[in-house]
């Protein structure tokens, strides 16, 4: 069996989980989120705890019934408590303004950069240079924090770009004559 999946999920107590076959609803104060779970993972409520087994013995039951429970770990957090990255601008006018459900980047074209947020994500600018996104989906948050570093991830010469608030990037030395 996975190590992982040998650990029970707590269920909070403002959260509700609803299972239907292998279907999962997860509802919190932050939001609602569902997943489908089907083939080799069987998944049981009990008490305040859900529990993920893989259905037979083979090695790709027992991978995903760790899958399988890590998913569900994520889903109760996002709903309770939520996710959130946070990135950073480097660079001289570099600027970063929310605007709805938009994010209006400058970051050296010649041209303003727009990027769409999808349902479920929010975007905050604390500061010009900072840029803070919120959501309940794991996966979407990281996502979308992905997609805007990719507009101007940072290069190694200067450092200038969108970093991760947390990422450190290594400078490499400029060529000498």
């Amino acid at each position: 069996m996975s190590r992982i999946a040998k650990y029970p999920v707590n269920i909070p107590a403002k959260v509700e989980v609803s299972l239907a076959g292998s279907k999962i609803d997860v509802k919190g104060p932050l939001g609602n989120l569902s997943r489908d779970f089907a083939g080799k993972v069987k998944i049981e409520k009990k008490d305040n705890t859900i529990v993920c087994s893989a259905i037979n013995g083979d090695q790709f039951s027992k991978a995903m019934s760790g899958t399988a429970r890590a998913l569900v770990n994520n889903m109760v957090k996002g709903v309770s408590e939520g996710f959130s990255k946070k990135l950073t601008l480097v660079g001289v006018g570099y600027r970063a303004a929310a605007q709805g459900d938009s994010l209006n980047l400058s970051l050296g074209f010649s041209h303003p950069v727009v990027h769409k947020m999808p349902a479920g994500v929010k975007v905050a600018t604390p500061t010009q240079t900072e840029i803070l996104i919120s959501g309940v989906d794991r996966q979407q948050v990281g996502q979308v924090a992905a997609e805007v570093r990719a507009y101007r991830p940072p290069e190694p010469y200067k450092g200038k770009g969108v970093r991760y608030a947390d990422e450190k990037v290594t400078l490499k030395e400029t060529k000498k004559k």
